[in-house]
Order: C-alpha cells, then sequence, then structure tokens
C-alpha cells in the first residue's frame, strides 16, 4: 500500500503521520515532520527534534536517536549523531566501523568521505565500499562521486587523477584544476589562467579555456558563464565547443528529457528581482515564451512550473499540459503514484490527476469544546504571503475582535501593492505552542528576504493570550508588585549562557529587559532572543528555558496571567 506524508494541527503544533490513496489516515499524525516513502518501503521521521526511520506499519527500523538521515540511496543512507556521520542499511545496522566527518551517498557502490587531519586541520578525502569499510583511505585534496565508473581525484596542488571504482589510476592530470567527469569531458584551468576549458578522459584538450565558468556534460550539452561585473550570464555548448545559446542569459537550469529552462531578469536593471523561464531543447530553440518560474526537472515527460497566478505541469513542448491539475498560487506539483502532491503557497495538498483534491489540511485547530482558531490566508501579491490566527469562541465578541485585530497586525497583515514586483519576498505562519484552561500560546513566525541580500531575515513572536478577558500578557504580569523578576531572571540565563557555553558576542549579554520577549507552558517560563542581539545569525533565536520551580518565590499565583493556566489553590 503507498503512503503519503499528511498532517493535523494540533494544541501541540503541526503533527504528521500518513494517508493513503484515499485520504485517510493509516499511520496516525505522531512525529513533528514526516518524509516520503522512498523505493524501499521506508521513511524518515522526526520526534523531539531526533530522526529515525519507519516502514510502512509505522514500525522503527531506525529509533529517532539521530540529528539528522539522508535518503536511502542504494541500499546505503548515512546518520548523524553527536560523533559524527556513519553509514547503515535498510535494516537500520551501522555498517562503519568509526565516525567520519562527512560521507556523501552511495553512487555506484561507493561513497566519498571527508576526514580532517588533527596535524595541521587539513580536510582529506577517501571512499568507503558498500559495506562501510574504507576502500581508499581519506589522501586526496578534492575528489567527486563516482559516475560512469570513475571519479576524478586531486593528489596535490596541481595534479589530479582519473580512478576507477577498482581504486586503479587511469589517467593523470597536470592541471591547475579538473573538475567533475560528465560524458568523457572533464573541465580544466590551466595555470595562471583563470578561464576553463574542457579536456577528454585522456586529458587531451577538446575545447580550449575561454570560460569563467562551466558546469559538467550532460546530454551532450554544457552551460557555460560569462562573468562582468560581479554578474554571471548564462549560455549553452556542445561537446565540440560549438555555441548552442550565447553567454547572455539570466540562468539556463537542466531539466532532462533533452529540455533545459531559459532565464531572463524580469527587470534588466534589478536582476537580483528574479527571472522567468522560457522552456527551450538542446539545439536551442525556443518552445515557449518568458512566462514560468520555479521549474523543475521533467518526469516522465512532465515539468512542475508556476507563474504569478498559478502552479501547473509543462508538457514537453512547453505548454501548459491540459488535462492535468492547475492550482491556484505559487509551489511545485509532483506525481506521487496514482496521486499528485501539491506543495502550493506553503501548503500541503492531495489531488487525483483531473485534479479532485483527495485530502487538503484541515484550516481549524480545536483547542477545546469551546475555543478553536482559524488558519487564515493573505496574500495581496505573488511575493507577499502569511498565514495568520483568527481566534472564535470568545464570549465578548468585541473583545474577540480586538483580539483578532492585533494578532493580524502581529502577522504582518498590511496593505501591499498587487500590481508591482517587490523588492523583497514576505511569509509569514503560526503554529499553536501551547493551551490550557483559557491560556493560548500563539507562535507567529515571519521570514523577510530581500533579493539579493546573503540570507532572509526571520521573525519570531509569541502572544500569550487570554481567552476571557483578551489580554496579551506581558512578562511582568507574571510576577508579584515589585518583584525583582528582571535581575533574578538576567543572573539565570547568564548561568545557562556560561554552563551551556553558548558562543554570544563579546559584552552583548546585559541581563533581560522588563519587556523581553517570552512565551510559557505548563511548566516553565521561557526567554528568547532575536537574531544578532547577544548571538549570530546562524544560531537562531537563542531560547532559556526556566522552570517555574525555579522562580516560583517571586511569581503571583493569585495574578490573572498565572491563574489563567493554573487553578486556584
Amino acid at each position: 500500500m503507498k503512503l503519503f506524508p499528511a498532517y493535523k494541527s494540533t494544541t501541540d503544533g503541526d503533527q504528521w503521520g500518513y494517508i493513503n490513496k484515499k485520504g485517510s489516515f493509516e499511520i496516525e499524525p505522531q512525529y513533528e515532520l514526516a518524509h516520503d516513502f522512498q523505493e524501499n518501503g521506508l521513511a524518515i521521521v522526526q520526534v523531539h527534534n531526533k530522526n529515525g526511520v519507519i516502514n510502512t506499519k509505522g514500525e522503527y527500523v531506525v529509533k529517532p536517536d539521530y540529528d539528522y538521515i539522508t535518503q536511502y540511496s542504494e541500499g546505503r543512507a548515512t546518520v548523524h549523531n553527536e560523533k559524527g556521520v556513519w553509514v547503515i542499511d535498510e535494516k537500520g545496522n551501522i555498517l562503519t566501523s568509526q565516525p567520519f566527518d562527512f560521507i556523501s551517498s552511495y553512487q555506484q557502490g561507493r561513497a566519498l568521505y571527508q576526514e580532517t587531519n588533527e596535524e595541521n586541520n587539513n580536510v582529506l578525502y577517501g571512499y568507503l565500499d558498500r559495506d562501510g569499510g574504507i576502500l581508499i583511505p581519506a589522501q586526496y585534496q578534492s575528489a567527486t562521486d563516482f559516475q560512469d565508473g570513475v571519479a576524478v581525484v586531486q593528489t596535490q596542488e596541481g595534479q589530479y587523477q582519473l580512478i576507477a571504482r577498482d581504486t586503479s589510476i587511469l589517467y593523470k592530470y597536470p592541471y591547475e584544476y579538473v573538475g567533475q567527469y560528465g560524458q568523457g569531458m572533464l573541465a580544466y584551468q590551466e595555470e595562471g589562467d583563470p578561464k576553463y576549458g574542457f579536456i577528454d578522459k585522456s586529458g587531451k584538450v577538446i575545447i580550449p579555456p575561454s570560460f569563467d565558468a562551466v558546469q559538467p556534460f550532460s546530454e551532450g550539452r554544457a552551460v557555460i558563464n560569462k562573468i562582468e561585473d560581479y554578474l554571471y550570464s548564462y549560455g549553452l555548448i556542445d561537446q565540440k565547443g560549438n555555441i548552442i545559446l550565447e553567454p547572455t542569459h539570466s540562468d539556463i537550469s537542466r531539466l532532462g528529457e533533452k529540455r533545459i529552462a531559459v532565464g531572463k531578469a524580469i527587470k534588466e536593471e534589478q536582476p537580483y528581482l528574479g527571472v522567468r523561464y522560457a522552456i527551450a531543447d538542446l539545439n536551442g530553440n525556443f518552445l515557449s515564451d518568458y512566462r514560468y518560474q520555479n521549474v523543475l526537472p521533467y518526469e516522465k515527460g512532465y515539468a512542475s512550473a508556476h507563474d504569478d497566478e498559478n502552479t501547473f505541469f509543462l508538457n514537453r513542448e512547453g505548454k501548459i499540459a491540459q488535462k492535468l491539475p492547475v492550482v491556484p498560487g505559487q509551489g511545485t506539483l509532483r506525481f506521487q503514484n496514482s496521486l499528485i502532491q501539491a506543495n502550493v503557497d506553503f501548503q500541503l495538498m492531495y489531488l487525483d490527476r483531473k485534479g479532485n483534491v483527495i485530502w487538503r489540511p484541515k484550516n481549524t485547530i480545536r483547542l477545546n469544546n469551546q475555543f478553536r482558531v482559524l488558519r487564515m490566508k493573505y496574500k495581496p501579491n505573488p511575493d507577499y504571503l502569511v498565514y495568520y490566527p483568527v481566534v472564535r469562541g470568545m464570549e465578548d465578541t468585541s473583545v474577540q475582535k480586538q483580539v483578532n485585530d492585533k494578532l493580524k497586525g502581529i502577522s504582518q497583515v498590511k496593505p501591499i501593492p498587487s500590481d508591482e514586483k517587490l523588492e523583497y519576498s514576505y511569509t509569514g505562519d503560526f503554529e499553536i505552542e501551547f493551551f490550557k484552561k483559557y491560556l493560548v500560546v500563539v507562535e507567529m513566525n515571519g521570514s523577510q528576504y530581500y533579493f539579493g541580500a546573503a540570507h532572509p531575515m526571520p521573525t519570531k513572536i509569541y502572544s500569550n493570550i487570554d481567552l476571557v478577558s483578551g489580554t496579551f500578557y506581558e512578562l511582568k504580569d507574571l510576577f508579584k508588585e515589585g518583584a525583582p523578576y528582571v535581575k533574578v531572571i538576567s543572573d539565570i540565563v547568564e548561568q545557562q549562557i556560561v554552563e551551556q557555553e553558548i558562543n554570544v558576542f563579546p559584552d552583548s549579554y546585559k541581563g533581560i529587559q522588563p519587556d523581553q520577549p517570552f512565551y510559557v507552558n505548563e511548566e516553565s517560563l521561557f526567554i528568547y532572543f532575536p537574531p544578532y542581539e547577544i548571538t549570530p545569525y546562524v544560531a537562531g533565536f537563542p531560547t532559556f528555558e526556566i522552570p517555574f520551580s525555579e522562580i516560583m518565590d517571586i511569581i503571583d499565583t493569585k495574578g490573572e496571567f498565572w491563574l489563567s493556566f493554573h487553578h486556584r489553590e
């Protein structure tokens, strides 16, 4: 039986399980995240921020003990824990006798692995066999996965080799750089020349260096680049070096099945705002105009794509497939056996091939018999999307309206022009972090990305809401009047920073603010900080848990905040 990942929104966040082709749950929602079942009948799931592997009966083949687990390839997957990376088989057995810094997916019975030399801190590469044993010790400065029975390795500066699966050396290349093998050709650079060309596997120069960057050959074609004023322009060549498409395009993406997507900047004077794609064949013949976005590779004659209004499948002629679903919004479509999996506007659903909805998530989170939270969508512009909460069930409807108006504001539901290209994208969503008695804690997340920037800027706001009075509680509301809560909590957070060895900026932590961002659950108070305030961006939102038992002497146990999720003593 084919199963498909799906979820239910609950008071504990989204809980994932698996549905059948009729849309009914066969494995009840119980995971924090659930991935697709693979061809071997196994799927990766996440529980308590740890990953494991289950079979179609929901039984654990690999217990959820790992920080991450890769998809299986050739019957092998890699798992990561505090010691490093290991190889496992489809029964969950660990095959490697030691952990490594990195292990790639298996290709042709071999897996590239990485070790760091403790003496000089250099990174070296070697290969594992299918049983997880060391086939070639870590000795190369760089290396590629095996393809067509060969791999490219760098033995020292300016020296490369082409090796076979049996570790024998086929050819040696005395070049500054040699790239990945593809259809008998390898990219290369000569010493002192920044340009790239191509050699054949024997080392004979086939295409002299003349390009600023290149990609490996596939289907008899290679994507080439010209770089000018730090901007890349893309073109296409054949295996003799003939130009199929001049390097004047904003992007070229390989789609397989002898098709490419050719990109053109939405605004030539502002190329960072993104591109629109046309579909072309490998001879440079254009099959469509520039109208598509996010075109995925072809699979059995169809490729997922979208425009500013809809998501759809393209046929091999570069046109919208007429007998397959067209879904409003931007996202992707994938064939999943008899169903189509749609991830559109960050919402998952399943359709049949006629476009009938087989399953979609319910947009109501029921807190109890009285209160519920609706998930509403606001999308005034293709680059602006917010899912925001709307509370229902409060007895005083005027107070309920005030609560919902405030939640819309926090969620960044605001006027946005619909008919112009924004210089940024914004997505927002929420989940219920905690509910008890008549206190609900809503976590609202946002991500704003200015096109061309290094990374998006995330936001996270927790609202602790009393569903009777409509109060949005502040941190001070938790404590007795006059209690030195700022100092007490500041000292606890400082202690946790030291004990947990958290990498904070020098002199950045000076204690919490009286209105410090926070949230609660049944047992603890959580204090958090936005990115960059006390830690680097990669640390996200550093959060500190303070059990109520540690601060009971200053908590106002007779106050409205405490009583909103506790019974009177």
